[in-house]
């Protein structure tokens, strides 16, 4: 078992495809965000504890379905990724070092 200390906005990676952010707590509590694929089974402890089930293959947890986004939040969303890559971009021209120092 590895043992290590993070602080708030600090993040763990698990293998390619597995994120665990940790976003803050209290000496009492922990608050984690996991991003991981739906494959992985992710349950906690005491949801294992509850339903008396072990953390064995076979005891998933089921997902509900993704519902589908609506055309508008998809225009939403495309809107707003092409604003954030036209924002980098002019940040990259911008801060070019030819256009710094005239080269």
């Amino acid at each position: 078992m590895l043992k290590l200390t993070v602080k708030p906005g600090e993040y763990l990676l698990i293998g390619d495809d597995i994120k665990i952010v940790f976003t803050g707590g209290s000496s009492r509590n922990l608050r984690i965000l996991v991003d991981a694929p739906k494959t992985y089974n992710v349950v906690r402890s005491k949801a294992l504890e509850r339903y008396d089930m072990a953390a064995d293959p076979g005891n998933e947890v089921k997902h509900y379905p993704d519902r589908e986004l609506s055309k508008e939040a998809q225009e939403k969303i495309r809107a707003i990724l092409m604003a954030e890559r036209m924002r980098t971009r002019r940040e990259a021209y911008e801060n070019a070092p030819e256009r710094k120092y005239g080269m």
